[in-house]
């Protein structure tokens, strides 16, 4: 079997990731794998969406190029449970195992394959919580009378310019039609509508 290699290290300063590369490497040479290209990340964060040598390997996987990836833990590999998940799915769909030393995850095994199940259950269980507490959170804030969503657009330009000729401020304008005073300036000129002098001088 045809083995990817991945390493990551957060910063090149005192880190170095020959420590997990020797693990791996002793971990295919005792399954009689052989290592056909080592990918590795230096002084890259693991919150960062792209990482050079990790979309390197994700491109050759679609090109079919091994038939397994192994690294030495979820956390040096994925962001996140999601995004492990959506690289896992597409390994899966490739007929490319994944294997994690430390958390012993080996998805060309039942018991691997199991644990995938899990993880994915686990991220549709967080996701879910997520969604009931957003809508909470919402009926939260309606109760104390909040306004939610986007301010709220002026239905008349007419009612602008009309409260402008009076001699009205953008904010007391703003204050009146329940928006903001730059909305209330953008509503007007975006309407191209005329100005009178008298509130033309206003602005001078």
């Amino acid at each position: 079997m045809k083995i990817a290699i991945y390493a990551r290290v957060s910063t090149n300063n005192g880190q170095n990731p020959e420590l997990q590369l020797r693990e791996l490497r002793e971990y295919c040479q005792r399954r009689n794998w052989q290592i056909g290209q080592e990918y590795v990340d230096v002084g890259i964060s693991g919150a960062k969406e792209k990482r050079p040598e990790l979309d390197k390997l994700l491109a050759d996987a679609h090109r079919r190029r091994f038939d397994a990836v192994v690294v030495w833990r979820f956390d040096r590999f994925a962001r996140s449970v999601s995004h492990l998940l959506r690289a896992l799915e597409s390994f899966r769909s490739q007929g490319i195992e994944f294997i994690s030393l430390s958390e012993q995850v080996d998805t060309s095994t039942p018991t691997g394959k199991m644990a995938f199940t899990v993880l994915g259950a686990v991220a549709k269980l967080e996701r879910s919580l997520t969604a009931v507490r957003v809508r909470a959170g919402l009926r939260n804030a309606r109760a104390k009378g909040r306004k939610l969503g986007r301010p709220r657009k002026i239905s008349s330009a007419e009612t602008v310019v009309r409260l402008r000729n009076e001699g009205a401020s953008w904010r007391a304008i703003g204050r009146k039609l329940g928006v903001s005073a730059a909305t209330a300036f953008l509503t007007n000129s975006r309407g191209r509508l005329e100005i009178s002098p008298k509130a033309k001088a206003l602005t001078e």
